[in-house]
């Protein structure tokens, strides 16, 4: 029996790998593996001057498809900070209103829920 810490997605799962049966005999049934928490890494500061007063929120849960504005652009009411995927579907995350990007709180891949804070406008 060898035992293995496998991450899929953010999750951690401890398995147990059991050595094959001889030729010809029934494979026993392997056991299922349960979540264990991943460790939450702090988020990586990506602004320059901290975080700013104006939120953009997931409008659903999904995960970061892509980030179209940096910290330091400026942007105008509606233009899209970043995209997430949720069910197949591309869904910009738009600015609230005019303003200056002073963070992304995350980054490409992340998973993300409902409400969440994504980035900050000054």
């Amino acid at each position: 029996m060898k035992n293995y810490t496998i991450t899929v997605n953010g999750n951690v799962y401890d398995v147990t790998v059991e050595e094959g049966a001889s030729a010809g005999a029934a494979p026993a049934a392997a056991p299922k593996a349960a979540p264990k928490a991943a460790p939450k890494a702090a988020p990586a500061a990506k602004s320059s001057g901290g975080a700013g007063s104006v939120k953009i929120e997931a409008g659903a849960a999904g995960k970061v498809f892509k980030i179209e504005k940096n910290v330091g652009d400026t942007v105008k009411k509606g233009d899209a900070v970043l995209i997430i995927e949720a069910m197949k579907m591309e869904i910009p995350q738009v600015a609230p209103q005019d303003g200056k990007v002073a963070s992304i709180d995350v980054a490409v891949g992340d998973a993300c829920e409902a409400g969440q804070v994504l980035a900050t406008l000054n």
